[in-house]
């Protein structure tokens, strides 16, 4: 199966949390605490909503940071996914 976003929406998938630091120091208990980075996996069309116009300013393929609480989780074939606004994205990632 395969999500279509509609609108201004983006499906995301949740980039998995560090379990080291950069010096090799484990920290347990990161994977409770779920990072607000995610891979930008389908990118809806865009177009008139709510009566502006709304251009798509990320893509397939982009890392970005998204709002904490923003977004509704989605469950399909084992993965977990998560479809925000465009506007709940706060940055991409260089």
């Amino acid at each position: 199966m395969k999500l279509v976003p509609l609108g201004d929406r983006v499906v995301l998938k949740q980039l998995a949390a560090e379990e080291t630091t950069k010096s090799g120091i484990v920290l347990p208990g990161q994977n409770e605490k779920k990072p607000q980075q995610a891979e930008v996996l389908a990118v809806g069309p865009g177009g008139v909503i709510d009566g502006k116009e709304v251009k798509m300013e990320v893509k397939v393929g982009d890392n970005v940071i998204y709002s904490k609480y923003s977004g509704t989780e989605v469950k399909l074939d084992n993965e977990e996914f998560i479809i925000v606004k465009q506007s709940d994205i706060l940055a991409v990632i260089q």
